[in-house]
């Protein structure tokens, strides 16, 4: 029923599906590996699964005028798609799929490199250099966060500078931003600068770690 609905419906063609190589995963007796065995005795079916499929990234920049056409970012391959049939509290097995994704930068350069400038103390005002790529689309709203290395999120930052309200100096090939004094951690440790980009919503720019 699913294969000849993948064939029919426009929405489920593109979508793929790993080999059905298990028994059918409904319908069972409870705590039991046993079809149903009541009246109405239906019959087995695989009810249960495991379909996927992969936006084409690139292809829609490229509609947009963003970026060339080019082979998905993003590229997806399935290691094994099995049922559990020691399960029982259900009248269905559940199925799970394990998945390898492998995903591509879709820039090979920073747009943007930027650096800690001088030491780094709670005891001053500290400068931060950088210079960006021409076609960084930059925004007002862009800012730099410093991070500890371990950071997970982009909103685990310890603290952040406008990169346009907290500029002290510009130059053809790079500008300078500060950071307050009393916003940078006491207690020091091993930390990153990154480089958020507002129109990207995105990192574009990670400085090498340094110690405050």
């Amino acid at each position: 029923q699913l294969n000849m609905a993948k064939k029919k419906e426009e929405f489920l063609k593109e979508f793929k599906e790993g080999p059905l190589q298990f028994k059918p995963t409904y319908k069972f007796d409870l705590d039991s590996e046993v079809y149903d065995t009541s009246e109405k005795k239906r019959k087995p079916a695989w009810t249960d699964r495991i379909l996927w499929k992969v936006k084409n990234l690139s292809e829609v920049a490229s509609k947009e005028g963003e970026f060339p056409e080019e082979e998905n970012q993003i590229s997806v391959t399935l290691n094994n798609y099995v049922s559990h049939m020691s399960y029982g509290i259900s009248d269905h097995k559940p199925v799970t799929g394990t998945f390898k994704l492998e995903m591509k930068p879709l820039v090979s350069d920073p747009l943007v490199v930027l650096s800690p400038e001088g030491e780094w103390s709670a005891e001053h005002d500290v400068l931060i250099r950088y210079s960006a790529a021409p076609e960084l689309p930059s925004s007002a709203w862009d800012w730099i966060g410093l991070f500890q290395v371990t950071f997970r999120h982009v909103k685990d930052y310890v603290t952040y500078a406008w990169v346009e309200d907290d500029e002290i100096s510009s130059s053809r090939d790079s500008k300078e931003v500060y950071m307050s004094a009393s916003e940078i951690p006491k207690m020091g440790g091993e930390y990153l600068l990154c480089y958020f980009s507002n129109n990207l919503q995105s990192i574009v720019g990670i400085s090498e770690p340094f110690q405050v």
